[in-house]
């Protein structure tokens, strides 16, 4: 049974910074993809960082680029999400995904293609 554990969120000023850590158990497929996403009251779940295990690939949306590092540890599978210079615009619920790589281009899924998720740790971002 595969559960992902989210940790981390909190709430923080402008500019601030919070590290998320999301922890898998029953999932140890390198050939996957795992990542947050993000949804925000009222409005769709949308990707935010995305990881290849396999080779470290990694994307991120245009609006966290510079600002949001996504890292991983295959040895305690986890994976971070560092977000550093926040904006009351990355408040939201954040999620851990994850899911195979079956067919190629897992980085590129949307969240309806994921098959694994946490329960979700709100940041909260004020101005």
């Amino acid at each position: 049974q595969v559960r992902l554990v989210e940790s981390g969120g909190g709430s923080t000023q402008a500019g601030g910074s919070l590290r998320l850590t999301c922890v898998a158990s029953g999932f140890t497929d390198s050939d996957s993809c795992m990542g947050w996403f993000r949804q925000p009251p009222g409005k769709e779940r949308e990707a935010v960082a995305l990881i290849f295990r396999w080779r470290g690939g990694t994307r991120y949306d245009d609006s966290v680029k510079g600002r949001f590092t996504i890292s991983q540890d295959l040895a305690k599978n986890t994976v971070y999400l560092q977000m550093t210079g926040l904006k009351p615009e990355d408040s939201a619920m954040y999620y851990c995904a994850a899911v195979d790589n079956s067919g190629g281009g897992c980085l590129y899924r949307p969240a309806s293609k994921y098959d694994f998720w946490g329960q979700g740790t709100q940041v909260t971002v004020s101005s």
